[in-house]
């Protein structure tokens, strides 16, 4: 017993909550999330996550604390000219309590500001963004989602879309379905980048719905980018007796809704590990990765997430992580998860 203590205390080391946002930051982030053309703005209203806003008031980060590392989601949601006055400020204000700071799933667009910090960029996986304008069900390439799309309707399954005023008479019907997929999944709920059934939350959203009859049998709440730059979900759950290819049906029929709506994309969200380095003379991280990505599907089915992804014909994307490097990746990364997760004891829980 004696050798495992020492993976008991890394477990124990959770800390306290880091302070989130207060009502008031969130009601002033709201104008910015409505501006933003990119959806996972809407992570903002989780409530889950500190706020630290520009000087113009006119952008903002989001972040959170494990352990050393504070965690920045994503890129600054701002103005172009306000990303590298963000990114700096989280620096510093990072260091100045002794942490490192850290982006997780930052885009290319704003690679070389993070560089100029010093910090080391590692590739987490890619992004799939399915471009709607091309996206129907008529070609050989679609046969497959045309035929499983005809076989969920003679299921007698229909979709629609709850209004977001009509959304808190749908929550109990919609929670009986989350809590059936929990258990199902004999899993628990996740956090930070990673959506959880919150009732407070899911009310700010219009939710896709397929029903079977009058009965919901999957749902998944929807993120609406400005300018109908972006569209994609947050929350995805369906019932244990759902037919089989029901959430490619909601997938299909919200794609083809926000078709028709005008929205350019349909964004899927990561694939983590995908898309890293297989040459012989590849970074190490790179090298690990691809062994996670083989032979990790018991804790996480990395490779039939990104073979799922791969049937809508999205564009992929690579997403990184910007943080010290060197001797402090490991940690980082063991952090970053331990956020995620809920705690470091959850990383060993599905």
């Amino acid at each position: 017993m004696a050798a495992f203590r020492p993976l008991r205390r890394l477990l124990r080391r959770d800390q306290p909550p880091f302070p989130a946002a207060s009502d008031e930051e969130i009601a002033r982030a709201r104008p910015i999330i409505e501006r933003s053309p990119d959806t996972y703005a809407n992570l903002v209203l989780r409530g889950d996550k500190a706020l630290l806003f520009s000087l113009s008031g006119n952008g903002l980060l989001m972040y959170g604390r494990m352990h050393r590392s504070w965690i920045a989601m994503g890129d600054p949601i701002s103005p172009c000219q306000e990303a590298r006055e963000l990114i700096r400020k989280f620096r510093d204000l990072s260091q100045r309590h002794g942490a490192w700071p850290v982006f997780f799933e930052v885009g290319a667009p704003n690679v070389d500001l993070y560089l100029e910090l010093g910090l080391a960029l590692t590739k987490l996986g890619e992004e799939a963004r399915v471009e709607l304008s091309q996206f129907d069900l008529r070609g050989p390439a679609r046969a497959g989602l045309r035929q499983g799309h005809a076989r969920v309707l003679r299921q007698g399954c229909r979709f629609e879309i709850v209004p977001r005023e009509a959304v808190p008479q749908a929550l109990p019907d919609l929670e009986r379905v989350s809590q059936a997929w929990l258990a199902a999944k004999a899993t628990r709920e996740k956090g930070f980048s990673n959506a959880s059934f919150d009732v407070a939350y899911l009310r700010q959203f219009p939710v896709a719905v397929v029903k079977r009859g009058e009965r919901p049998i999957a749902f998944a709440n929807l993120w609406l980018g400005a300018g109908r730059e972006e569209l994609s979900v947050d929350l995805m759950r369906h019932a244990a007796d759902a037919p089989n290819g029901t959430m490619d049906y909601l997938f299909t029929e919200l794609m083809l809704w926000g078709r028709r709506e005008g929205y350019r994309w349909f964004n899927f969200g990561m694939a983590p590990l995908s898309g890293l380095d297989e040459r012989a003379g590849a970074p190490l991280w790179h090298r690990f990765g691809r062994l996670v990505y083989q032979y990790g599907e018991h804790f996480y089915n990395f490779r039939g997430l990104r073979q799922y992804k791969e049937k809508f014909h999205p564009v992929w994307t690579p997403r990184y992580l910007a943080s010290p490097g060197g001797l402090a990746l490991p940690a980082v990364l063991l952090d970053v998860t331990a956020l995620i997760a809920g705690g470091f004891a959850g990383i060993l829980a599905r």
